[in-house]
């Protein structure tokens, strides 16, 4: 005789649809929330400072071996060595040059960013292997970000040599810019992602972590503190108090305030009051960005992260009675076959 198999449900519960939504949906909240922290740390003007600056030393570097000595020079912007200005009898205006810099949005480290994300909410991947390959690819997207602004000086000098001193010739550099800030380095990402993703068998490796059984993620706060945990802790404290007295002590931010004060007691608009205004909403955003770089910091020492497996534990006794129960049916399987 044989038995009826027990009919299978082909519809899904609703907690194992929370379980797929979970699991599928997790990589664009990871996205959304990496975004929201780096346009929250880079309010400021020039938050990423020290990127910047290297990036346009290499830049104008790069530009006078590749065209020519003294084709751009190097000089500050908003106290920053940022500015690179291009040369050439072609380029319009008095001084035959062309002025740009390297900002923030300009620096790399959004897509820098995005590319961690993407590596770091892969599934199956060892995290030292996660590690390693978000240190390789952000030095990738850093080389591919200066060869985007090297190609800047032959795109603008083969215009203008068709258009020489008008403005207009700088068209095509500026759409260039505009079409890689906007769609050419999300290509570019999404592709090193998935060379990546296969180079590392990640296919296999999802499907592995898939079929694994189930584990719970759980934060708790931390119980045991080493010298490492406390000294990190008072680093990030620290931290968040100098952000304090970056708008209250500092004499730069005091004149500031009693500018901007002034202004408003009297109700001026006056260039002075522009220029107090936009140093007071950097001071603002810098204390804020500062603060929460210290909050984070504090949240991550100070909370452990474990992962529980989730199993169905069956008693000896039920053990043994199943046993008991299944050898008397086993020969009447055996009898009924002969």
């Amino acid at each position: 005789m044989t038995k009826a198999k027990p009919e299978q449900k082909d519809d899904l519960s609703w907690r194992e649809v929370a379980q797929l939504g979970q699991r599928y949906l997790r990589i664009p909240a990871a996205l959304l929330l990496a975004e929201a922290l780096y346009w929250f740390l880079t309010m400021p003007s020039d938050s990423l400072a020290i990127i910047q600056v290297t990036e346009a030393w290499i830049w104008n570097g790069l530009t006078n071996v590749l065209y020519g000595e003294g084709t751009a020079t190097l000089s500050t912007h908003n106290g920053w060595l940022t500015r690179i200005d291009f040369h050439h009898s072609s380029f319009p205006g008095p001084f035959d040059s062309v002025g740009l810099y390297v900002s923030d949005e300009c620096a790399g480290v959004h897509e820098m960013v995005f590319l961690s994300t993407l590596i770091w909410m892969t599934d199956g991947v060892p995290q030292r292997l996660k590690l390693k390959s978000i240190l390789v690819g952000c030095s990738i997207v850093y080389v591919l970000n200066i060869l985007r602004l090297v190609v800047f000086y032959p795109i603008a000098l083969d215009s203008c040599l068709a258009m020489p001193n008008q403005q207009e010739c700088l068209q095509p550099m500026w759409e260039f810019h505009a079409f890689v800030y906007e769609f050419g380095f999300l290509v570019v990402l999404v592709f090193l992602w998935l060379i990546w993703f296969t180079k590392v068998g990640g296919p296999s490796r999802t499907n592995e972590a898939a079929f694994q059984e189930k584990e719970q993620s759980t934060f708790r706060l931390r119980k045991q503190w080493e010298g490492k945990h406390i000294a990190l802790s008072v680093a990030f404290v620290l931290l968040i108090f100098l952000s304090v007295l970056s708008i209250y002590m500092n004499d730069d931010a005091t004149v500031t305030r009693e500018v901007l004060s002034n202004c408003n007691f009297s109700e001026l608009v006056t260039p002075e009051c522009e220029d107090a205004q936009r140093s007071w909403d950097d001071t603002i955003q810098t204390a804020w960005s500062i603060s929460m770089i210290g909050g984070i910091g504090l949240s991550v020492v100070g909370v452990t992260y474990g992962k529980e497996v989730e199993q169905t534990q069956v008693l000896p006794k039920e053990i043994e009675s199943d046993e008991s129960t299944s050898q008397p049916s086993d020969s009447k399987d055996e009898e009924e076959e002969e």
